[in-house]
């Protein structure tokens, strides 16, 4: 088909009143936003205080809105009492995924990592940290096209089995004791 075919195939069109719309140019797409996984920051439960669900809604509207006012705002809590939850104890996990959400440059997840190097576990973790890690679960936040999509709470299955290990060895040590008596 020659050029001038085309351009009286193409008038032809356009008289009849169809669109002709220009070839979509691809663009390269940008990584997706990921939030790694975390731990609740224990604290005093209340029902008005920084309950894990919403310290996880709290991490979504950040990487969302990346404004710590803001998203403090979008849970019902002040923004001054969320930067006293990120100095609280066992927080480090926390204080990841608020960084994450708060990245200028977001990286993809790294699937070759383990869950414990990705959670910020520490090497030694005493009976009330694992047994809050129990209760609470880890939590995930979902982002959709950068956009806060929801929560998910996952149970902590490694602290379930660290914490009968633990039980496991005070067990054993015990019966050694009533053995030797």
């Amino acid at each position: 088909m020659g050029v001038g075919a085309f351009l009286h195939i193409t008038h032809a069109l356009i008289a009849e009143g169809m669109k002709l719309y220009p070839p979509r140019v691809s663009q390269p797409r940008k990584p997706p936003r990921y939030i790694p996984p975390f731990y609740a920051v224990p604290v005093k439960q209340r029902v008005d205080g920084w309950t894990p669900l919403r310290q996880a809604e709290f991490i979504g509207w950040l990487a969302q809105t990346r404004s710590v006012t803001e998203a403090a705002r979008r849970v019902s809590m002040a923004r001054e009492s969320a930067y006293r939850l990120r100095a609280q104890i066992w927080s480090e996990s926390f204080c990841a995924a608020w960084d994450a959400a708060l990245a200028k440059e977001w990286q993809p997840r790294d699937i070759g990592l383990p869950p414990d190097a990705v959670l910020g576990a520490q090497p030694k973790v005493t009976l009330r940290e694992l047994e809050w890690r129990i209760e609470s679960g880890i939590w995930r936040v979902i982002l959709r096209g950068g956009k806060y999509a929801g929560v998910r709470q996952k149970p902590d299955n490694s602290a379930v089995l660290a914490h009968l290990a633990r039980c496991r060895v005070s067990l054993d040590d015990y019966r050694q004791q009533a053995a030797s008596r």
